[in-house]
């Protein structure tokens, strides 16, 4: 029996295409909400479960941090993906006839020039493949959709104008979550994610982030948000390279802890090799 993947959207979401680039021989279960695909683990419905968590043009998907640390899960992979963005029509529509052009707000906000050219007015959907379904149900070939190309090919559409994103370099990163923790070393570049709380005493970020620069490790991310919506109460997410048992690490995850009230790991995986050409370039 297949393992199955579960994805927030609808099939042929760009979720969706991140789970057939990263599990190929999966099933894959489309949840309505990232809440709803993460209880599908939990409930074992799924054994993994993919989250988009940052895109390179809009910054980090909302509340998703947020979800991490309470889900219960652990981070095990990560999964980049080029976003290209295609406009779709109903097979036989001339980009002469198109009007109104259907997609999420993100993605409309990343067309932006291509839409003014043509003078096709964005109209906002809840997501991008839903987007593509609503043009094959509307059967008005004035109504376009913005979307991937898995979605013109599951609702039969016709892409006629390929990539028309204004940034060619659009990824969006992904995280594999899933009950069982994966932690071993699996690569000989690892990434280490986790959440902490720093200690109510002066400078005690500056004296917690100390560590990691004197034992040379890289924090590639550090955001913070609140706690239970009280201004005083700042939780962390962190993503560091390496792995916990690498010396420098060690070192720099226990001097963590003397200006912590808690650290907690929830993932430790391989840097997926889109990472790793982005900083062989740098």
């Amino acid at each position: 029996m297949k393992k199955i993947i579960s994805f927030q959207g609808e099939e042929g979401a760009y979720s969706h295409e991140a789970c057939r680039l990263a599990r190929p021989d999966w099933n894959y279960l489309p949840c309505i909400s990232f809440e709803d695909a993460i209880s599908s683990v939990l409930d074992n419905k799924s054994e993994e479960a993919m989250l988009p968590v940052e895109n390179s043009i809009y910054g980090r998907v909302a509340d998703i941090h947020k979800l991490l640390p309470e889900s219960g899960l652990f981070i095990n992979d990560e999964v980049f993906v080029r976003i290209e963005i295609n406009l779709m029509v109903l097979p036989g529509t001339s980009l002469e006839e198109v009007k109104y052009a259907y997609s999420h707000p993100v993605l409309l906000g990343q067309c932006k020039k291509f839409l003014k050219q043509h003078n096709i007015i964005p109209l906002t959907s809840v997501d991008t493949s839903g987007s593509a379904r609503l043009i094959s149900e509307k059967q008005d070939p004035s109504y376009a959709a913005l979307a991937s190309n898995l979605a013109s090919q599951i609702f039969k559409l016709q892409i006629i104008r390929k990539n028309i994103e204004d940034s060619h370099f659009n990824r969006t990163r992904f995280i594999i979550m899933s009950k069982n923790r994966k932690w071993e070393r699996r690569s000989e570049s690892m990434m280490t994610s986790f959440v902490f709380a720093v200690r109510n005493i002066p400078a005690s970020l500056y004296k917690a982030m100390g560590g990691f620069a004197t034992n040379n490790v890289n924090m590639v991310k550090l955001e913070s948000y609140m706690v239970g919506g009280s201004f005083n109460a700042t939780q962390f997410f962190a993503e560091i390279e390496g792995h916990p048992e690498d010396d420098g690490v060690l070192l720099a995850l226990e001097e963590l802890k003397f200006f912590t009230e808690y650290l907690e790991i929830i993932g430790v995986y391989p840097a997926h090799k889109a990472r790793l050409e982005v900083n062989s370039k740098s």
